[in-house]
């Protein structure tokens, strides 16, 4: 296990900020992880653990000992005819994890292609796209208990996921290291394509013969990228805001205001609304704060337009979320997390 100081951080975070970190170390093997929580400052000094650095703001100087989870492996578990449990290291790119099922033959995950970063972030954010959250498709995620100094199994009940959330948000902060992810995939496609444009593009791109996971994955990976900038390109974190979720009540009320508002039924007498809609609807796109900005072709985006920082991303955010309060009275929730 290699400490190293004053670690540049821009290369470990998707919406490309300059930081620096205390502190730095990769674990890359179970033996790293022992190293770790043994060592003289583990419990002493504040530690972060990064993964794809997908979902970050970070600031300009991390006081903190981050700890980048980099191991890699995917293994098949066990089959039947219909169904395959198959478990990913938790330092695995998400988006080639996903092409790596769709090729073995496997589904269920290929409405959550192209989203970034790494296959041990997902079940704490739990991810979601085009009608599919991970929440329905993991297994159970295995975990190193670094205050008990043992390694721990949760399963999908014991992640308690919710929309963008899970145990792992709310637990002990940085008491448990996700290692790997176990999934439960199915060996018989059955499209999901029932949302937004997603049937429309996947029919156009399937030109009559049979849909098939390959297919759905490509489709959305056509409407990401027609719709979200690449963060190589142009620093960003995806999804800036969570869709809010209103009780019935007021989102018929908004409905009503504003036909054209797109609101999608959760049950239990709750409606999700679109959080870009929003923003877009206030006239937001392109609005800029040093250099961070709403991204000209995807409201619900903010990028970095060149030597953006944390203070302008902060500030933009705020001006944001007021500006649709006092239009939609409408609470934006932030779903990258500041350091």
């Amino acid at each position: 296990m290699k400490i190293e100081s004053n670690f540049e951080l821009q290369p470990y975070n998707t919406f490309g900020l300059g930081s620096c970190a205390r502190y730095f170390t990769e674990l890359v093997t179970v033996n790293d992880v022992y190293e770790l929580v043994e060592h003289e400052w583990f419990g002493q000094i504040k530690h972060q653990w990064l993964g794809g650095g997908s979902n970050i703001i970070m600031a300009p100087v991390i006081d903190a000992w981050v700890l980048h989870i980099a191991n890699k492996g995917i293994e098949v578990l066990s089959e039947t005819d219909d169904k395959v449990l198959i478990q990913a290291q938790a330092g695995e790119s998400w988006h080639q994890f996903v092409l790596h099922c769709i090729d073995l033959g496997y589904s269920g995950l290929e409405n959550l292609s192209l989203i970034p970063g790494q296959v041990g972030s997902a079940p704490v954010q739990n991810i979601g796209a085009y009608g599919v959250e991970v929440k329905d498709i993991i297994h159970s995620v295995e975990c190193f208990d670094t205050h008990e100094k043992k390694w721990r199994v949760f399963s999908n009940a014991e992640c308690q996921f919710q929309y963008r959330d899970s145990f792992f948000k709310h637990a002990e902060h940085g008491r448990y290291l996700i290692w790997s992810v176990i999934l439960e995939l199915n060996k018989v496609f059955k499209p999901n394509v029932g949302y937004g444009d997603l049937e429309k593009v996947s029919i156009a791109m399937a030109q009559g013969s049979q849909m098939t996971a390959k297919i759905v994955s490509d489709a959305v990976c056509q409407i990401r990228q027609s719709k979200l900038p690449d963060p190589k390109i142009m620093g960003n974190v995806g999804s800036f805001f969570h869709n809010p979720i209103l009780l019935e009540q007021k989102a018929k009320l908004l409905k009503q205001q504003y036909p054209s508002m797109p609101q999608y039924l959760q049950g239990q007498g709750k409606i999700k609304i679109a959080a870009g809609w929003l923003i877009d609807q206030a006239g937001l796109k392109g609005l800029q704060q040093g250099g961070a900005a709403v991204h000209q072709q995807q409201a619900l985006v903010l990028v970095n337009k060149g030597q953006a920082t944390h203070q302008n991303i902060l500030d933009l955010a705020k001006q944001i979320q007021n500006e649709v309060l006092d239009q939609f009275d409408v609470n934006l929730h932030i779903e990258p997390t500041f350091w």
